[in-house]
């Protein structure tokens, strides 16, 4: 059972003895010897005895569940692996995918790893545009979907080898695909996993940023350690845990922290399929008997403001909560507290950098709400002021890592080297901070312009870009409103071109546009047609203008 907090270790006792080597002794690999990601997720466990336990559960989109040991999964894994083997994929080649919460996700993303290739997770509200950016970016040597998703790559040039999952051998053939369960059953399931040095990539992500296309992040395989770091510590993940995190994995904190970080502890981890109401989120924690929530904060204000909620408290048994993505409210921790009956604690991290500022369940400190918390164990971190000179406490600056002082620290740069977000020793967030007395840290805003929606992080260089496709678009800025539900929705100014008028069927037809080719989480709910667009002398958008406009419009609504 979880120790009580008079049981914890305080956080700065146990950071002044912390060390990596007590971490590494967890992993069958090393950061000498190297590490293959299915092993240390998956194999391990089979190798203790474990290969009987489950270390999957899933809930379909109808409602059925399903079980999945963890020597079903090693033996899928191999197969898929064995396939890959005979599409030529060798160590450090790319594998695209985009399915849904299933079973047959976790075999690909396992398989991917066993035969050394990286995983390249593909959101299912991708448009073709930003499909097509990644895996020709990346270079990817086979692509996993399934029928409801493969019209989707209908547009997409340079398309590789397809793999569908799903409907019959004939459907895939009609799209010169080849078909999952096929190639699946014609594969032995012995594999012998690819070890690799754990400075090598198991996963490739892209980020959004404020300027031009989203950036590649090859994540190395020493970035297990960070992640079993952040399960341990700040989630709090007992091997005794029913874990779901309901973020998705075809983002970082749902690939990082929904699948790589509870099943390199050993602990499985729950996947549902369907997408999130408030309703089906109570029944999966009661059916389940979930014990370890995460979630972004959007899932807790959209949980707190149903009514599905009376009642719910004796059903659930619910021990710990965590959020990511942005602050929390006070109003928000409250309700957790009251309703679901455990504590919820604040985290903080980057695509780049995994978790690395955190409200640790499994340590004892004091907690400032709305605040990111402390470093993580591995990292220290810092703020800096404009001149990157660190500042004293109750000071503004800019959030930094310290790398020299960091040892989980495992960023290498952007994979294309698109942006440098180094200045000496320090990594670069680009968000701003306040460090109180005590170490901890507290948000304070970003210093671009990235919008945070519903818990993803959108860059309006993306929204805009797309928008200015449209024939009647002369210019366009994208900036975030404010919102109850979602933190901030996304907002369009844009300036028409000559002969087009203001109308809401132009608003929806640029709407519709920017669902299709970007992303279906990323388009504008608003759009405001105006004469021009704020900018500097040199021609540079000041969207902290717009977005003063809309913050002060959210605020009269």
């Amino acid at each position: 059972m979880i120790s009580s907090a008079a049981e914890k270790q305080h956080f700065a006792a146990f950071m002044a003895d912390f060390s990596m080597d007590q971490i590494e002794t967890q992993f069958i690999g090393s950061l000498k010897e190297g590490f293959n990601a299915c092993i240390e997720c998956c194999d391990k466990q089979v190798l203790a005895g474990r290969g009987d336990e489950v270390g999957l559960f899933c809930e379909a989109a109808d409602g059925s569940g399903s079980t999945h040991t963890w020597a079903e999964l090693q033996a899928k894994s191999a197969q898929f692996a064995n396939f890959l083997a005979s599409q030529g994929v060798k160590a450090g080649d790319r594998i695209s995918c985009m399915l849904p919460r299933t079973a047959d996700l976790l075999v690909v993303v396992l398989g991917t790893w066993r035969i050394g290739a990286v995983y390249q997770p593909l959101f299912t509200a991708f448009g073709y545009e930003a499909i097509e950016y990644r895996i020709t970016q990346c270079d990817a040597k086979v692509v996993v979907t399934d029928a409801a998703n493969r019209h989707k790559f209908d547009q997409v040039k340079g398309l590789p080898t397809v793999v569908q999952v799903c409907g019959s051998e004939a459907e895939a053939k009609t799209k010169g695909d080849l078909h999952f369960a096929t190639v699946m059953a014609a594969q032995s399931n012995q594999f012998e996993p690819v070890v690799l040095n754990a400075d090598q990539p198991f996963l490739q992500m892209f980020t959004s940023g404020t300027v031009g296309k989203s950036k590649g992040v090859a994540v190395p395989l020493k970035a297990l350690l960070g992640f079993y770091i952040y399960m341990k510590y700040a989630i709090g993940l007992d091997q005794d845990d029913k874990y779901w995190n309901v973020a998705d994995p075809g983002w970082a904190y749902g690939l990082y922290y929904a699948i790589t970080g509870p099943l390199c502890m050993g602990v499985a981890t729950h996947f549902n399929e369907a997408g999130f109401t408030t309703e089906n989120t109570y029944e999966m924690l009661e059916k389940y008997q979930i014990t370890n929530l995460a979630a972004a904060p959007t899932a807790y204000r959209m949980m707190m403001a149903s009514d599905a909620h009376n009642e719910m408290k004796p059903k659930l048994l619910l021990r710990r909560a965590s959020s990511a993505g942005e602050p929390l409210s006070p109003e928000v921790v409250n309700w957790v507290g009251d309703v679901l009956g455990c504590p919820v604690m604040d985290h903080y991290g980057q695509t780049e950098t995994g978790m690395t500022c955190c409200n640790h369940h499994a340590l004892e400190h004091n907690v400032h709400i709305g605040a990111m918390g402390y470093a993580l164990p591995g990292y220290r971190v810092v703020a800096l002021d404009a001149d990157y000179n660190e500042v004293s406490a109750g000071e503004e600056g800019q959030f930094a890592v310290d790398m020299e002082n960091s040892p989980a620290f495992f960023f290498q740069g952007y994979t294309w080297q698109e942006k440098k977000p180094f200045h000496g020793k320090y990594y670069l967030t680009g968000d701003m901070v306040f460090e109180n007395r005590d170490g901890c840290f507290q948000f304070s805003g970003r210093d671009d312009d990235i919008i945070t929606t519903a818990g993803y992080r959108v860059g309006p260089a993306d929204v805009e870009g797309t928008v200015l496709e449209h024939e009647a678009v002369a210019e366009s800025a994208a900036v975030g409103k404010p919102d109850a539900k979602r933190g901030h929705i996304i907002k369009s100014f844009v300036v028409l071109r000559d002969g087009y008028e203001p109308s809401a069927e132009l608003v929806q037809d640029i709407q519709n546009l920017v669902r299709e080719r970007l992303s279906t989480h990323a388009f504008p709910r608003e759009i405001e047609f105006v004469d021009e667009l704020p900018k500097t002398p040199s021609g540079k958008i000041q969207r902290f203008i717009l977005r003063k406009q809309a913050e002060d419009e959210a605020a009269t609504a």
